[in-house]
């Protein structure tokens, strides 16, 4: 029963900050490597970031570097994503994704996660 729960969405104008969450539940979760993708209308699904399971190693995204971090609470079994300077472009349903460790240290590809959650709307008004 591994589940991935995002929320956080909403909202907001450009130029605004948002902070999602996704908490995890059903799997050892300090093993595995998190990702966050989205998937804006018309648009395929996009890789925004990725962290080790330690947070020790991370990469994003060139259209949302700068302003986009990723952290994660292995205490809390949560991995979050903050969000600055907003942009329409933004505009999305965001996905959080787990991938164990022992196959990728850190993955940029939706086909590499194994775990995915329901999505969060990411709404920027302009």
């Amino acid at each position: 029963q591994v589940q991935l729960v995002e929320t956080g969405g909403g909202l907001v104008q450009a130029g605004g900050s948002l902070r999602l969450s996704c908490v995890v539940s059903g799997l050892t979760f300090s093993t595995f490597a998190m990702g966050w993708f989205r998937q804006g209308p018309g648009k395929e699904r996009e890789f925004v970031s990725t962290i080790s399971w330690s947070g020790g190693i991370t990469d994003a995204a060139d259209s949302v570097k700068g302003r986009f971090t990723i952290s994660r609470d292995n205490a809390k079994n949560t991995v979050y994503l903050q969000m600055n300077s907003l942009k329409s472009e933004d505009t999305a349903v965001y996905y959080c994704a787990a991938v164990h460790a022992s196959y990728k240290t850190i993955a940029t590809t939706a086909s590499e996660y194994t775990y995915w959650g329901q999505g969060t709307q990411v709404t920027v008004s302009s």
